[in-house]
């Protein structure tokens, strides 16, 4: 694998997001091989101008209709690095092209329909072949994925057991949803009425657990007070993907969260009346399905740096002491900071053997772990903490 032409390959690199991957790589890994691929090469050579990339950068035409461009690309390259969503519309070629390569893959995804599909269809492919397939590599779901992973291996660090109830809580966030992520909702909402089993996947919190089913999960669907945190939460909008990533990473990991592990994501709004009216107006918010920002928009550059983020992950230990992990960003969450976080995800992935992570599709806590919250912190304006 280490003798192939490249070791990252940005699919989609003429998109908003892809630009900003390839920005990110070209303006702090110039040490690393590799390429810009989509589908018109007018376009990828006016972006490597346009965003600072140095003119020697390859560039590779390659079209998720064209699988044969897809199956060249993968042969060509450790890891892939993919923006182009929706996934369930544009993603399953680039992923069997992987799967076939032995050629580790991250992307974005955050449509667990099209999620289980790969499950179900490449688990055993990718495991043959050696390639790693990790899913939602972006906002959704390392913050949260990873703040668990963190909050538990500091409770088993210091109880020998795990915390079997953690509470996610998004205590600030200001930035926007990705046109991507928009486009991935009514994606997802076409395919329920195509296919209305489809919506029994959505609602379980296990439906991305290999065929495990726990304990009952809190719903999460409306506003509620917390004595033990003093606030209103909110529903969560990510929640849905949130929560069946973390529960498919505790079982990808034997259960090392427990197999009685209850999670739920919610997003703080403070104390009194003031934080039940805000619960209220976000329970009740229709933006993105009503207005939603266009696929290939995004935010300034101002707005996309001066954006944040921080979500706690609360939980009590067998002997009774609260622990909290806390996981913040510097940028806006959908587009600053997930560029970041999935550079550095594949990154980590290739240098990770594959003795410790084998050929599979995984999320980002059980193939990365340690690893990739210390690239986080040293490359991507991520913190990690224990409060």
């Amino acid at each position: 694998m280490a003798d192939r032409e490249f070791d990252v390959v940005v699919f989609g690199a003429t998109g908003f997001t892809g630009r900003l991957v390839a920005e990110y790589i070209a303006a702090t890994h110039p040490d690393i091989r590799w390429a810009m691929a989509g589908r018109s090469k007018d376009k990828l050579e006016a972006v490597r101008d346009e965003m600072g990339v140095p003119a020697e950068t390859p560039l590779i035409v390659a079209d998720s209709s064209d699988p044969a461009s897809l199956k060249a690309l993968a042969a060509r390259t450790r890891g892939v690095i993919t923006t182009v969503g929706p996934y369930q519309k544009y993603g399953e070629p680039l992923v069997a092209a992987c799967a076939e390569a032995g050629t580790d893959y991250v992307d974005l995804c955050g449509e667990p329909a099209w999620m289980r599909d790969i499950i179900d269809n490449y688990a055993d492919k990718a495991n043959a072949s050696g390639a790693r397939i990790v899913l939602s590599c972006g906002f959704d779901s390392i913050p949260f994925d990873m703040g668990v992973f963190a909050l538990q291996q500091a409770a088993i660090a210091k109880t020998g057991k795990p915390i079997t109830r953690v509470k996610g809580r998004v205590r600030a966030m200001k930035g926007t949803f990705s046109g991507g992520t928009a486009a991935s909702f009514f994606e997802t909402m076409a395919r329920v009425k195509r296919e209305p089993e489809v919506l029994g996947w959505l609602i379980d919190p296990f439906s991305l657990s290999g065929g495990f089913k726990g304990p009952e999960q809190p719903a999460g669907d409306k506003p509620i007070y917390e004595d033990d945190l003093g606030s209103w939460s909110a529903p969560f909008i990510m929640a849905a993907i949130n929560t069946k990533n973390i529960h498919r990473s505790n079982a990808l990991m034997d259960h090392r969260y427990g197999e009685d592990f209850v999670y739920d994501e919610m997003m703080l709004t403070g104390p009194g009346e003031q934080g039940e009216q805000i619960a209220a107006m976000v329970a009740k918010d229709r933006s993105m399905q009503d207005n939603p920002p266009k696929p290939g928009e995004g935010p300034s550059k101002q707005e996309r740096e001066t954006g944040y983020y921080e979500a706690a992950f609360i939980g009590e230990t067998v002997d009774g002491e609260r622990m909290t992990s806390v996981v913040a960003g510097d940028r806006d969450p959908g587009y600053g900071s997930t560029s970041k976080m999935i550079t550095e995800a594949l990154l980590t992935l290739i240098d990770t053997p594959r003795e410790t992570t084998p050929g599979g599709v995984w999320t980002p806590a059980p193939a990365l772990g340690q690893p990739l919250i210390d690239r986080l912190q040293a490359h991507a304006g991520l913190t990690f903490k224990m409060e």
